[in-house]
């Protein structure tokens, strides 16, 4: 709501046309700076005190936003640090409220509630404009920012009454070692790294229509601030449809195709609406692409939801997060910088024709199938040792000694490159694989962790069924089973 009503209304005009791009800035700029932070957040602590906590700032927040509006005390450097703060809010409380979706409903459901979000989403932001603008002609700006503070106090009593929620981390991490260890989990988890990519060829090109809407409206229609509105809300209802459909469509198409279709759709309708003069031709133009777009972020959110296990996936979600917020702002300068250069019509075409190039590169870059992805936690048992390690000493070396027949070696290799990025994911910073010069079937593989503490939590909290397989495929390999010891660091006392 404060992107499009506030007392923004009030300044004089001379200022308006700079204060209205500052109030979007500040309310996307914590998703730049904050949604790692978010992420970690939401893995180390409780996410329902999280989200309770989070929710009675933001309602704190939106209380003196109002009182201050009434007041008539609301200068515009005091309004867009009010809206930074609740921005900060909502991507803080974003990661934790999305990690709760799997525990919450059974995970062949994810991709439904996937497409049940959506709906809440593109609702709001299809009537959300209108109920505001209503209540700023009847009421006054204030009453805006009480609902708006209101519906926090809302979501904050029906976090805290909900009996599924509240579970503690097993073993809380400390802040910066979770930090690292979520960037190492997206860093070395293919399937991860291949969502982030395709919605980055998605988010960049589409963002070309939200940017360069509003010059679609005033330009090319000749519309005002109404008919943009209508615009808008033509996107919301197009994005509803979408999500009502997307279950059928999930029947009909496979991920990699929904890609595909989505995109052409979206890249095909935004031609159209290039060429459209009229309003009503716009408006029908708009509905598929904004079923297009629900389709493949609901698409791209179940697949993250249903990839990442629950030790990681506040910060894997976070980083999803990031790059769908930060695609769309950096397509939005893009294409605003395009459109300047070029003019309107073609910067819209150009942004059309980099999204159908996007879509022909899944078949070099496709959605990893992932139905079979075991995410369940299994428990290791812990390393039996002599010598009384402190949770924090380390690095900790990991040997672990094979002996490979001669006919398996290539099978066992292969192995070895799946096993690899499981041990980088659940915490190794250094991997690698020795084979034995005097003895050609003996292979050692040698894997750093930062301290015994990290080590422990990969046999407690971070292998998941998926990385048990990888382990037991390279270790049947080998006659006899393989050989496994830890070392720690030891301290060397410098010489004179």
């Amino acid at each position: 709501m404060l992107d499009d009503f506030g007392p923004c209304a009030r300044v004089d005009k001379a200022h308006a046309t700079l204060l209205v791009p500052l109030v979007q800035t500040a309310s996307t700029l914590p998703a730049v700076l904050f949604s790692l932070v978010s992420g970690v957040l939401a893995d180390i602590f409780n996410r329902q005190r999280l989200l309770l906590a989070v929710l009675a700032g933001m309602t704190v927040t939106g209380a003196a936003l109002t009182a201050l509006t009434i007041a008539g005390r609301m200068p515009p450097a005091l309004l867009l640090t009010f809206t930074f703060v609740l921005g900060t809010g909502t991507i803080v409380a974003t990661p934790a409220y999305q990690a709760l979706v799997p525990e919450l409903v059974p995970r062949q459901q994810i991709p439904a509630a996937a497409a049940l979000n959506s709906i809440s989403v593109n609702t709001a932001r299809a009537i959300g404009p209108a109920i505001a603008g209503l209540l700023v002609a009847r009421v006054g700006v204030s009453a805006v920012f009480a609902v708006n503070a209101a519906s926090f106090a809302v979501y904050a009593a029906v976090v805290a009454v909900h009996p599924r929620l509240g579970h503690e981390p097993e073993l809380p991490e400390r802040f910066l070692p979770a930090l690292r260890s979520g960037g190492r989990y997206v860093r070395h988890a293919p399937v991860v790294r291949r969502i982030l990519l395709r919605a980055v060829l998605f988010l960049v090109p589409a963002s070309a229509l939200w940017a360069l809407l509003p010059l679609i409206a005033t330009r090319r229609l000749g519309l005002g601030s109404g008919g943009y509105g209508l615009l808008l809300a033509s996107l919301g209802i197009g994005s509803i449809l979408g999500a009502l459909v997307l279950s059928w469509v999930r029947e009909k198409l496979s991920p990699n195709a929904l890609v595909v279709v989505a995109t052409l759709v979206y890249a095909g309708a935004l031609v159209g609406a290039v060429f459209s003069r009229t309003l009503g031709l716009t408006i029908v133009l708009l509905l598929p692409m904004g079923m297009a777009w629900v389709a493949f972020l609901s698409n791209a959110n179940a697949a993250i939801q249903l990839t990442l296990p629950g030790w990681v996936r506040a910060r894997g979600l976070s980083a999803y997060q990031m790059v769908l917020f930060g695609g769309q702002a950096a397509g939005a300068v893009l294409w605003g910088i395009v459109a300047g250069a070029a003019g309107l019509e073609r910067g819209l075409l150009i942004a059309a024709g980099v999204m159908a190039a996007g879509a022909l590169t899944v078949r070099r870059w496709p959605l990893h199938d992932i139905a079979g992805l075991d995410r369940s936690v299994v428990r290791w048992p812990e390393p039996q040792l002599t010598l009384d390690i402190d949770p924090g000493a380390g690095p900790i070396l990991v040997r672990v000694s094979y002996t490979v027949p001669a006919d398996k070696e290539q099978e066992f290799l292969e192995a070895m490159g799946d096993l690899r990025l499981s041990r980088e994911r659940t915490g190794a910073t250094h991997w690698d694989l020795y084979r034995g010069a005097d003895s050609p079937h003996a292979f050692m593989e040698l894997f750093t962790v930062p301290s015994w503490e990290e080590h422990l939590r990969q046999h407690r909290e971070r292998v998941t069924g998926a990385d048990d397989q990888f382990r037991d495929a390279a270790a049947r390999l080998s006659d006899p089973l393989p050989l496994v010891e830890h070392y720690v660091a030891a301290a060397v006392p410098e010489t004179p």
